[in-house]
C-alpha cells in the first residue's frame, strides 16, 4: 500500500515526464519551422559574386524567380530562369550547381571535366554541374552521371 507523498511524488514524476516531452516537442517544432525559411528577393539582393555570375554567362536568360533559403547554420540562394535553368549558390556567392538543358556554359566547366566528356562521351553534353567540398558530379545528355575527385580523377559512373 503506498502513502499519500509516495502517491504525489509517482504524480509529480509523471507530470514532469509529460513537461519534458511538452518542451522536446516544442522545441522540435521551432528547429523545423526555422530549419526551412525559403523567401523569395531580388536578383539585385544576390551577393555580388552571384549577380556577376549570372550577367556573365547567363545574359540573356530572364529570371523568373530568385529566393534565398536560410538554414539553421547556412544560407544560400536558388535562381530560376523563365525557360527552366536553374543556378544555385552558396552564402558568399560561388555556384553550387548549374542545370541548363541546353547544356551549362562550358567556361564554368573545368578543363580536365570538359576534355574527359569530350574523349568519352563526344555526342553528349553537359547538361547539370554539381560543386561539393572534394568533388564535382556531371550529368551529361545521354543520362550518365560522372563523378570527380578534387584532382579530377574519375571516382564513379552512374547510369
Amino acid at each position: 500500500c503506498l502513502t499519500f507523498s509516495a502517491v504525489n511524488f509517482y504524480r509529480s514524476i509523471d507530470i514532469m515526464k509529460k513537461l519534458v516531452f511538452l518542451l522536446v516537442c516544442v522545441f522540435t517544432v521551432s528547429t523545423v519551422a526555422m530549419a526551412d525559411n525559403e523567401k523569395p528577393i531580388q536578383v539585385g539582393q544576390l551577393p555580388t559574386k552571384a549577380q556577376t555570375f549570372i550577367t556573365t554567362y547567363f545574359k540573356g536568360h530572364k529570371v523568373a524567380l530568385a529566393k534565398q533559403d536560410s538554414d539553421l547554420f547556412s544560407k544560400s540562394y536558388d535562381v530560376i530562369f523563365t525557360n527552366g535553368e536553374k543556378i544555385e549558390f552558396d552564402k558568399s556567392g560561388d555556384w553550387t550547381e548549374v542545370k541548363c538543358k541546353s547544356g551549362v556554359p562550358t567556361q564554368i566547366v573545368p578543363s580536365a571535366i570538359r576534355t574527359y566528356v569530350k574523349n568519352n562521351y563526344p555526342d553528349a553534353s553537359i547538361i547539370q554541374i554539381e560543386r561539393k567540398r572534394n568533388e564535382y558530379e556531371v550529368k551529361l545528355s545521354n543520362r550518365w552521371e560522372i563523378t570527380f575527385d578534387s584532382q579530377m580523377r574519375v571516382i564513379d559512373i552512374d547510369d
